[in-house]
C-alpha cells in the first residue's frame, strides 16, 4: 500500500468523513481505524479520551500513515494540541463544530449546535462561541443516545426518532435556523434530523470542509498519491466483526 491517510473515531461515525475523503480523494489510500471497544467518548475523562486518541494514532503511524485525521470531535477537542507537539512532522486534521458558517449565514440570529458534552466543553468550541456569540445566539444540545443509535444501525427506528425530537424540537421551538453536527456520528441521523427540524433549518456538517482542508495539505507537504488503485482498510480495538461493520458502514451509501 502507497502510504495511506490514518482516520480515527471512537467508532463508527468518522465513517462520514472517511466517505467525503473517498469521494473527494478517490487516489488516496485510507486506513480508518474505530475504537469500537470504548465507545462512545463524549462523556469519558479528559484523561481517557486523551490516552485513547494517542493510542489509536500510535497505531495508525506504526501502519505508515503519512496524515492523520481526527474524524472525532471529542478527540479533536481533548488532544489534538498536543499531538501535534509530540509529532511535528505529522500533519493532523482534526474536527470542530461548524459555528463559524453557520453564524455567518443564519437569518433568525438563532443557531443550534448539537455535540458531545466533552467537544461543547473543549478549546475549539468555546473560541467559536466567544468569537460569533456576541453577534448570533448560540444554542448547545448533547446528542444524548444519538452515538448508540449509529452504532447500533438503528438509525431509523421509530425509538432513536424520538430521541431526535427530544433533543432537536426544543431548539426549533427557539427559532433556530442553522443546526451545526457537532459529532461526526451525527451525519448518519442527517435523514431524521432534517425531517424533525422542518424545512426551515440548514443542517451543516464538516465533513466536506475536512476533505477539502487534507486535500490542501496533501499539496502543501508535497505528499499527494499518483494515479493508482487506492486500497482502504478497517482496523478496529475491539474484534472483527466490528471491523466488518465499519467497512460495510464506508461502502454503504
Amino acid at each position: 500500500m502507497v502510504a495511506p491517510i490514518g482516520i480515527f473515531d471512537s467508532g463508527m461515525g468518522g465513517i462520514s468523513v472517511w466517505q467525503a475523503l473517498h469521494d473527494a480523494l478517490p487516489e488516496e489510500s485510507l486506513i480508518y481505524l474505530g475504537d469500537g471497544a470504548r465507545c462512545p467518548y463524549g462523556a469519558r475523562s479528559l484523561d481517557e479520551v486523551r490516552d485513547f486518541t494517542f493510542e489509536a494514532v500510535e497505531r495508525l503511524l506504526a501502519e505508515g500513515c503519512k496524515m492523520i485525521v481526527l474524524a472525532c470531535n471529542t478527540a479533536t477537542a481533548v488532544a489534538i494540541k498536543e499531538l501535534r507537539e509530540c509529532y511535528p512532522n505529522i500533519p493532523f486534521v482534526g474536527l470542530e463544530p461548524a459555528v463559524k458558517p453557520a453564524a455567518l449565514t443564519t437569518k433568525s440570529g438563532v443557531i443550534g449546535v448539537l455535540a458531545t458534552k466533552r467537544s461543547l466543553e473543549g478549546d475549539h468550541f468555546r473560541r467559536a462561541e466567544d468569537k460569533y456569540g456576541a453577534e448570533v445566539r448560540i444554542l448547545k444540545a448533547v446528542g444524548e443516545g444519538f452515538v448508540e443509535a449509529v452504532e447500533n444501525n438503528e438509525e431509523q427506528s421509530p425509538e432513536t426518532e424520538t430521541l431526535v425530537r427530544r433533543v432537536v424540537e426544543p431548539l426549533v421551538e427557539q427559532g433556530v435556523d442553522k443546526l451545526v453536527l457537532g459529532c461526526t456520528h451525527y451525519p448518519f441521523l442527517r435523514s431524521v434530523i432534517e425531517r424533525v427540524a422542518g424545512d426551515g433549518v440548514e443542517i451543516i456538517d464538516s465533513s466536506e470542509a475536512v476533505a477539502r482542508r487534507v486535500a490542501n495539505l496533501l499539496d502543501e507537504h508535497g505528499i499527494r498519491a499518483e494515479a493508482g488503485v487506492a486500497e482502504y482498510r478497517f482496523l478496529t480495538f475491539a474484534d472483527e466483526a466490528y471491523a466488518a461493520k465499519l467497512r460495510d458502514k464506508a461502502f454503504k451509501k
